[in-house]
């Protein structure tokens, strides 16, 4: 049933207003000299994986999985010589020991439990954002990277980039003071220009479609449907409109935020907040809404004073800053900081930073590199770590507490008033409805 948000009236007046691993290695984890080609099998490879598969195809792909071999057909005829699987776990089965390493792009519902199943195997992994559906996979996969001593990335491209690198030192160096307010947005499920907008996918969706139609004959939609509830085929789901839905995707803010509120989680060493609140449009337990307005707060840490994050969706922004003129961009996403000696905005997706006003920028002196950069991308960098390197840059000791902390914004979307938040114990304190969220039952034949 839909509910309104007890918010919904300041929400309404916002929109108008803003328009390195420390366990065992088992001896099946299998160390490979950084000459020879690692064995790569991917799972799910008709959308996100495609490109990921492309960007590690110096090495032997052995092996690919879909659901559906229609959708994987252009991958498929791109390495012929790989083997081909509808099923992740008979791919194991049958080439555990043909196997070093495993790209899981799937849609995030079966994320965590590809992704176990190639930890366990003491496989390297590397895992598409979010990194999983909900808060507890995201620490299951942390703690079993860690026991296993896999390498691991999640594929949030942009943290390998220069711009988020010179972010980082930027905000580290002073060079906006310290900084306690930080705005992050995305246009999703929006997309398009500030003149013409579409849905990107759909969300505020409160009923399932009656419809039956036949299933397409090369998906399987038992497998697709995974550790989720079951429920009848529909093109409203697959194979791409499935983000907004909740029990297969986890909105804009999961499919996004693994993007941009890395920044500032990795620039201000964010940890755990102490409490999230949202208000948004229209709640219903279908789809995510259409759009929101999220805010974390952040305790002080290591010297840095507490922190309060604001996150905007659904083509929501927060004020435009007085310092730009009227003729400067103002970006469709991206991060916002507020110093208490100026602004650095920083566009998502590996965009640079920017001082504000833009004026700053004509003399400015970039703080010295103190943070390695990445050679070759963000899937070379796990491929490096994989042949003994040093950790991947977006590892799931690092992604596994971020994604942590994204998902803790839908808790609050889907529940109502402001949540207090034990991180390390995974817990809301003050609201146990909330808790519900932290966790799913899988389908039967899908737990670990």
């Amino acid at each position: 049933m839909g509910r309104e948000p007890t918010n919904r009236r300041s929400f309404i007046k916002s929109t108008t207003a803003a328009s390195a691993f420390t366990g065992f290695i088992p001896s099946r984890v299998q160390a490979k000299s950084s000459a020879a080609k690692l064995n790569i099998a991917a799972i799910g490879i008709g959308g996100r994986g495609a490109p990921v598969i492309k960007r590690s195809a110096g090495e032997n792909i052995v092996a690919l999985c879909d659901v559906d071999f229609d959708r994987g057909a252009e991958t498929f005829k791109q390495y012929p010589k790989a083997k081909r699987f509808k099923d992740f776990r008979v791919m194991f089965d049958k080439m555990e020991n043909q196997i070093d390493a495993v790209i899981v792009a799937t849609p995030d519902h079966t994320h965590a439990v590809a992704t176990m199943e190639a930890i366990k195997r003491g496989k390297h992994v590397y895992t598409e954002k979010p990194l999983t559906h909900t808060i507890w996979e995201a620490r299951q996969l942390t703690e079993a990277a860690r026991k296993y001593g896999v390498a691991t990335q999640m594929g949030n491209q942009g943290h390998s980039s220069e711009g988020a690198r010179q972010t980082v030192e930027w905000i580290r160096a002073g060079v906006i003071g310290e900084v306690r307010e930080v705005h992050c947005w995305s246009d999703r499920p929006l997309r398009g220009t500030r003149f013409e907008q579409k849905m990107y996918w759909p969300q505020g969706v409160s009923t399932r479609p009656v419809e039956k139609p036949p299933i397409p004959s090369t998906l399987d939609w038992d497998l697709w449907l995974g550790p989720a509830p079951h429920r009848e085929y529909h093109p409203n789901y697959v194979p791409f409109n499935w983000r907004g839905w909740w029990d297969f995707g986890t909105g804009a803010l999961g499919d996004m935020g693994c993007h941009i509120i890395d920044h500032p989680y990795w620039a201000l060493k964010l940890g755990y907040p102490e409490s999230v609140e949202a208000s948004s449009s229209h709640i219903n337990d279908e789809t995510a809404p259409l759009a929101s307005i999220i805010t974390y707060q952040f305790p002080a840490r290591e010297g840095m004073p507490p922190v309060r994050m604001h996150w905007y969706d659904g083509g929501l922004k927060p004020p435009r800053p007085a310092e730009l003129d009227p003729e400067d961009e103002w970006l469709v996403d991206g991060v916002l900081y507020v110093g208490d000696k100026g602004k650095i905005m920083h566009r998502s997706h590996g965009g640079k930073p920017t001082l504000i006003p833009l004026s700053r920028m004509e003399n400015f002196k970039r703080p010295a590199e103190t943070i390695p950069r990445i050679k070759g991308g963000h899937e070379q960098n796990w491929i490096d770590a994989c042949k003994g390197g040093s950790p991947a840059c977006a590892n799931f000791d690092y992604s596994g507490p971020l994604t942590e902390v994204v998902l803790l914004g839908n808790l609050a979307l889907r529940t109502e008033g402001p949540l207090l938040w034990d991180g390390p114990n995974m817990r809301v304190t003050n609201n146990e409805s909330a808790n519900q969220f932290i966790q799913r039952e899988y389908r039967k034949g899908w737990a670990w």
